[in-house]
């Protein structure tokens, strides 16, 4: 096993671990708040970062190939997320989490089996201007990345909304 890819995994796991960690301790009133400029509640953001790890993981698989990602553009991401948005509006907090934490396990294992030099492998990016990114700067862009902008989003949005956490 990769030092390096383990050590990705692990990041990418403490992330959504403090993700779960804030969404368990929310309020229902905490778990509807919307996210300002994104409008989505912050439980559907839960969720949302569950759902985008098995996409971002496979993304960073066929940079591992040495093949580029080509045609995703930030139009789809955005696609994905309304369609996304709508499907689990009233998604709970047991669903959102038990999903994230499935998710993020298994993008942690697929990460974990990756090579360095597979990690060291760069192609296009097509949702990054095209430019020639390693599989490594990708998964800690995205996959690793996301839970803890999320996670940070979801705080100001609480903190904006008066109803603050630790």
């Amino acid at each position: 096993m990769s030092r390096r890819a383990d050590a990705l995994a692990d990041r990418l796991m403490q992330g959504a671990r403090a993700l779960e960690q804030l969404a368990a301790g929310l309020s229902e009133a905490e778990w509807q708040v919307r996210i300002p400029g994104d409008g989505r509640k912050v439980g559907v953001i839960v969720h949302h970062v569950g759902n985008m790890y098995p996409i971002e993981v496979e993304l960073a698989q066929v940079l591992a190939a040495g093949k580029p990602i080509a045609g995703v553009s930030w139009d789809d991401v955005h696609g994905i997320n309304a369609k996304h948005a709508k499907e689990f509006d009233q998604v709970t907090k047991a669903q959102a989490i038990d999903f994230l934490r499935t998710n993020s396990t298994a993008a942690a294992a697929a990460i974990r089996k990756l090579s360095d030099e597979e990690l060291d492998r760069a192609n296009s990016v097509s949702l990054n201007s095209d430019a020639p990114l390693t599989c490594q700067f990708f998964i800690e862009d995205h996959a690793m990345r996301h839970s803890y902008h999320h996670t940070a989003r979801i705080r100001a949005a609480l903190k904006a909304a008066k109803l603050a956490v630790a």
